[in-house]
């Protein structure tokens, strides 16, 4: 055998379709997120785009439970377009009012979620982190702006775990029943040089450590160590060699689904991944005869699936129909 296989330990989540999910933090929450999204979950996907250092993501899950902050205070503005340098760039406008009417959307939904949420996700990809000088505040993104503008730092353990407590207070507080599963990006950042993202990485895994051995309710899914020990070929690499390929994702979303999910949904996603392939399929001849029975038959199965899972598929349906003559 010439792998590492890392195992994911057992928990009594068993997670179902119907339970609420709420991503955030850098990439894997986002891929993550998309799966889940994919497969049907209720889930709510990084709301305020890519956030990579705890302390951010800390205050925005903050923010989210409805503790006060001013948002405004906190925008800038970069070639005609106005920033949050809480948020990601993707999160931005040209009319300031719009951008604050977007981040009060998003803060809404966030709260929503979180109220009603089985599992909050949190992926962690890195201890480095900006500070603005004029504030000595740590900000989410730099949104391009002059690099003079900002002191690289090193997040302390310390300070990272104060943070983490402080919020998880505010969690249970709005949702007794929330529990929060922390993971580290495998992603490296280069750019803070090899050391220091080794250095980071450490970091970040301690914090995951000790907020665990802290919470029954603060589980670790080993992301980073699949990718590292289990994955260890740039083959699983895409050609930057620093993100996963689809093959890696696939191969640590079938790990988490495997840990945290019942095996009814696991027996759904087979059918719902069947399903799709189904949807996708494209016929050189759309009106003959066998390819119109095809749609009928996928029309009916799709219904079947929706019944017994209690999915809304209205917009495969619609799709099928569109192609029906």
């Amino acid at each position: 055998m010439f792998r590492t296989e890392v195992p994911v330990a057992g928990t009594n989540l068993n997670l179902s379709l119907q339970d609420k999910v709420l991503t955030i933090g850098s990439c894997f929450a986002d891929v993550i997120g998309a799966k889940l999204y994919q497969n049907k979950v209720k889930v709510l996907v990084n709301p305020f785009g890519t956030i990579f250092n705890p302390l951010s993501v800390c205050r925005l899950l903050a923010a989210g439970c409805g503790v006060s902050y001013n948002f405004e205070e906190h925008l800038v503005q970069n070639n005609g377009i106005w920033h949050a340098y809480d948020l990601h760039s993707s999160l931005s406008s040209p009319d300031k009012q719009t951008l604050l009417n977007q981040i009060g959307e998003r803060l809404q939904q966030t709260k929503q979620q979180l109220q009603q949420a089985k599992l909050l996700i949190i992926t962690l990809g890195t201890a480095v982190a900006y500070k603005l000088k004029s504030t000595s505040e740590v900000v989410a993104n730099c949104h391009k702006l002059p690099a003079r503008n900002f002191d690289r730092i090193l997040l302390p353990v310390a300070e990272m775990q104060s943070a983490f407590e402080q919020v998880y207070a505010q969690l249970r507080a709005i949702n007794p029943d929330i529990n929060v599963l922390l993971t580290v990006s495998p992603v490296r950042h280069l750019k803070e040089t090899l050391e220091t993202n080794s250095v980071s990485k450490a970091l970040l895994r301690v914090l995951c450590h000790q907020l665990t051995e802290a919470h029954d309710n603060v589980l670790y899914f080993p992301a980073y160590e699949i990718m590292l020990d289990d994955l260890r070929d740039y083959r699983f690499y895409k050609p930057d060699m620093l993100h996963p390929t689809e093959v890696a994702e696939d191969y640590i979303w079938q790990k988490f689904v495997q840990a945290y999910y019942t095996p009814d949904f696991q027996e759904y996603i087979l059918a719902w991944d069947k399903m799709q392939r189904a949807l996708r399929h494209r016929s050189f001849h759309p009106q003959s005869e066998a390819h119109q029975k095809f749609l009928k038959n996928t029309l009916q199965q799709l219904e079947q699936l929706a019944s017994k899972h209690k999915i809304d598929v209205s917009e495969e349906a619609r799709m099928l129909h569109r192609q029906q003559v």
